[in-house]
């Protein structure tokens, strides 16, 4: 049922807004939650790096001195990866399109990741 709860808040996310294209929830130990990823993409892969990047990230910031991390971001050609922490024990992973509104987008990841860690 929780797993169902996940699943149902990824596909509104993706479906908030048409920039969304993909959307992951991720252990911070790299284990696939849930997703709501396009076909042929690894899921054990895509798990393992984004928890290695967002762990990554929040130790950048500490010891940077630039506080508590809030989100990583990888811009590509063809698009962003959006890294946000949902709750001390899960990363919300977002593929969005490289034309994407960011601050639009930055803001439906937040509401999504607080509505995650509740669930978690």
């Amino acid at each position: 049922m929780r797993t169902d709860m996940f699943q149902h808040s990824l596909e509104d996310l993706n479906g908030s807004t048409a920039d969304i294209e993909a959307s992951a929830l991720i252990s911070t130990d790299g284990l696939m939650i849930a997703s709501a990823l396009p076909q042929g993409m690894d899921e054990d892969r895509i798990g393992a790096m984004s928890a290695a990047l967002l762990s990554l990230g929040e130790r950048t910031a500490r010891e940077l001195a630039r506080g508590k991390l809030e989100r990583v971001l990888i811009q590509g050609e063809r698009g962003y990866v959006i890294m946000s922490a949902a709750g001390p024990e899960a990363v919300l992973t977002v593929l969005a399109k490289s034309n994407a509104k960011l601050g639009l987008i930055f803001l439906d990841i937040k509401r999504a990741a607080e509505t995650l860690s509740k669930l978690i």
